[in-house]
């Protein structure tokens, strides 16, 4: 499933990377949410693969809206919810499908990734570089509050690059009203109804980091600290009434997302914008 809102070109070469997988008995599905381009429909169609599918929907979803009608269009016993610029290596499926069938209670697969810019050039942002010493050495089997208490200290699986087991994920769904959490969302879901993540050490996806990312741009505004303040907190409580409390205290401290929110404390303030400085500095403080 590739949801679609963003640049073409970059989309040409994510559809490229899904083509020349070693596994092919696959479907993509593009679900193009409104983009204002012709182009997108066209060259998919060009491509003559009846392997590829491409869908418009009637009107703008958002992000949470289209991500719920992609797994709402699933129809395979798994998935992968690809980012639209990303890039996946030939045997990026394949690794993920053998790795679901040798763990029968996984419920997603993380593959290895690395990060690109906007030239395809590999990159080691600062996020990025936390979010590797936050994760667990490789490979590993996760699950109950185990896993939990991980992602609440920081999430460092990287969305775009997870493999799903549609039969686990279909009665759970993405949380209403969610854009920038909604894929921990989930992972806490799953792991509270039992269900397990399997993270492999092979390298099999790029992931892209660039400014103009829904991540990125609401974190400049604060909007990304603020879904995560009520996010954390809530779970905070969730988790204690279920008796996990070493992951209702890391929900509770969430000390990467504050982090996150302390280095872009000084651009805030250099641009003097003091609604911002006011947000980014009520979620690093409490």
């Amino acid at each position: 499933m590739l949801p679609f809102y963003g640049d073409v070109d970059l989309l040409k070469a994510a559809v490229r990377s899904v083509l020349d997988q070693t596994f092919t008995d696959f479907r993509l599905v593009v679900v193009d949410d409104q983009y204002p381009d012709p182009e997108p429909a066209r060259w998919l169609r060009s491509l003559g693969d009846a392997r590829v599918h491409y869908i418009r929907n009637d009107v703008n979803l958002g992000v949470n809206g289209n991500f719920r009608r992609c797994v709402d269009l699933v129809e395979a016993p798994a998935f992968t919810l690809m980012g639209c610029d990303d890039l996946m290596a030939p045997e990026h499926l394949a690794t993920a499908i053998a790795t679901l069938d040798a763990h029968p209670d996984a419920a997603v697969v993380q593959s290895g990734v690395q990060v690109i810019d906007a030239d395809d050039a590999v990159v080691r942002p600062l996020g990025d570089r936390v979010k590797a010493r936050m994760t667990p050495a490789a490979p590993t089997v996760l699950r109950g509050e185990a896993l939990v208490a991980s992602l609440f200290r920081g999430n460092w699986t990287y969305f775009p690059a997870l493999v799903w087991r549609t039969a686990v994920v279909k009665p759970i769904g993405f949380r209403s009203g969610l854009e920038i959490v909604l894929d921990l969302a989930l992972l806490i879901d799953i792991a509270q109804a039992g269900g397990a993540l399997v993270l492999t050490e092979d390298v099999t996806f790029s992931y892209r980091r660039h400014t103009e990312s829904v991540s990125s741009v609401q974190a400049i505004d604060g909007r990304r600290f603020d879904e995560e303040r009520a996010f954390f907190l809530g779970e905070a409580q969730r988790c204690l009434e279920i008796g996990w409390p070493d992951a209702a205290k890391a929900a509770r401290r969430h000390p990467t997302s504050r982090l996150n929110a302390a280095t872009l404390l000084p651009r805030a303030l250099l641009g003097r914008q003091w609604p911002i400085v006011s947000s980014l500095t009520r979620h690093v403080l409490r």
